[in-house]
């Protein structure tokens, strides 16, 4: 058995230093004050000095490893031991070469397939519990918020199109049977 261990970075990739502090506030305020959440990356790390994650690229395989704790994009914040698998390291990589070719860089999304639910996904497999709430909740929210955004306009859409159906439907003579 080894552990299986999330490392969490602020989202600091920006080019302007101003933005990346003001995420790191954000994180403060949100995560630490008041417990919400924040703009998270994650990691997952098991056997060895390296750790696992995803992201956007447009082509290839999103999946890629650097060492813990040291990813030069972001900030990094803290780690949590998510639990221990029973997995072989060979049975590890299997995991791993499945799930490259299952998260391709071109089918990164903000919202709803980011870097946190690939973590999610890797560590479901591993046979350990999802990453605490906190580290996806933006994300989540976005995902709702444009979920009910686009079920709202589905509906106006089609009230729409009944109401110029019952409109052409009036305006079409009826035809007696003779």
């Amino acid at each position: 058995m080894t552990e299986v261990i999330v490392h969490i970075y602020d989202v600091t990739n920006s080019d302007s230093d101003k933005t990346n502090n003001t995420i790191v506030q954000i994180n403060k305020i949100f995560k630490d004050c008041i417990g919400l959440g924040g703009i998270f990356h994650s990691a997952v790390q098991v056997y060895g000095d390296k750790e696992w994650s995803f992201g956007i690229c447009e082509q290839g395989i999103g999946v890629f490893r650097c060492p813990y704790g040291k990813n030069p994009m972001y900030t990094y914040r803290e780690s949590i031991v998510l639990g221990e698998t029973n997995f072989s390291i060979s049975k590890v990589n299997q995991i791993l070469r499945e799930l490259s070719t299952e998260w391709p860089g071109k089918s990164y999304d903000l919202l709803s397939k980011n870097c946190n639910h690939f973590c999610n996904e890797f560590g479901e497999r591993l046979g350990v519990p999802k990453l605490p709430g906190w580290v996806n909740r933006f994300a989540h929210a976005g995902d709702t918020a444009a979920e009910i955004a686009e079920s709202a306009a589905s509906r106006v859409r089609l009230s729409y199109l009944s109401l110029i159906s019952l409109h052409i439907n009036r305006k079409t003579p009826v035809v007696k049977p003779q």
